[in-house]
């Protein structure tokens, strides 16, 4: 068994990761759309960084960003990016957004987990199905979807299930696809 201190000395990591993500998570008493907007402000920042990020609904209540990494950075350095990215939309938008997990920061914002780019972390996969009772799936959005819901106010219309996610597979292919 790996302890903590081991990961941080680089012991038995695995391979450097191929994508970097944000996790964007809603404090308490935070609009769901504004998850919307965060995620469009990463996605400007990283296309200005030359990567083609994609978003994704968490099946919950969260909304997650990726981007395929070339070159295949350091866990280190991948880390340190996303932080950096965290940090920066932090700093340009301090009511609507935190990089800090600490519950009372995070009142009315929304959090970038930038921590999730650690080999010892975990994130839900793409099309997992969430045990719930209306079981939604994790599913691969477009930027227009964002935009969409954005301006409609409707965090709903990026919910899906199962039936939802496989006829959006047929008619669009897989928006996962890197």
């Amino acid at each position: 068994m790996c302890h903590s201190g081991e990961w941080a000395r680089g012991a038995n990591f695995p391979p450097p990761p191929d994508f970097i993500v944000f996790d964007l998570d809603p404090g308490e008493g935070s609009p769901l759309v504004q998850f919307f907007q965060v995620a469009l402000a990463i996605e400007e920042l990283l296309r200005a960084k030359g990567l083609d990020p994609k978003p994704k609904t968490s099946g919950s209540k969260g909304l997650q960003v990726y981007a395929a990494l070339g070159g295949r950075p350091s866990w280190e350095k991948s880390r340190a990016d996303a932080y950096d990215v965290a940090t920066t939309l932090e700093n340009e938008h301090p009511g609507l957004v935190t990089s800090n997990m600490r519950k009372t920061l995070r009142r009315g914002k929304v959090l970038i987990d930038w921590s999730q780019n650690h080999p010892a972390k975990t994130t839900v996969g793409v099309y997992s199905v969430r045990a719930r009772p209306r079981p939604t799936v994790s599913t691969p959005v477009t930027w227009k979807e964002v935009r969409n819901c954005l301006k409609s106010g409707q965090p709903s219309t990026l919910e899906f299930t199962t039936s939802d996610v496989l006829a959006r597979v047929e008619k669009q292919g897989d928006l996962f696809a890197f």
